[in-house]
């Protein structure tokens, strides 16, 4: 229990920042384990990538069709 007599002495100012340092660690671990779990796939842009692709296709068969 000698850690948290030791904060206690601490002056307010510099228990916020100990506290504030904490919770931004653990924030920005949890984002970036988020973002390492999630990025595996990239299924968005795929569907995206997909999506235009498709999109430049259908615009290409209709200009060949008004030029027949």
């Amino acid at each position: 229990m000698a850690g948290i007599s030791g904060f206690r002495s601490l002056a307010p100012k510099t228990k916020n920042v100990i506290v504030a340092g904490g919770l931004t660690a653990f924030v920005f671990g949890v984002y970036f384990y988020t973002m390492r779990a999630v990025g595996g796939t990239d299924e968005l842009q795929t569907a995206i990538d997909k999506f235009e692709g498709d999109k430049i296709q259908k615009q290409a068969e209709g200009s060949m069709a008004s030029k027949v």
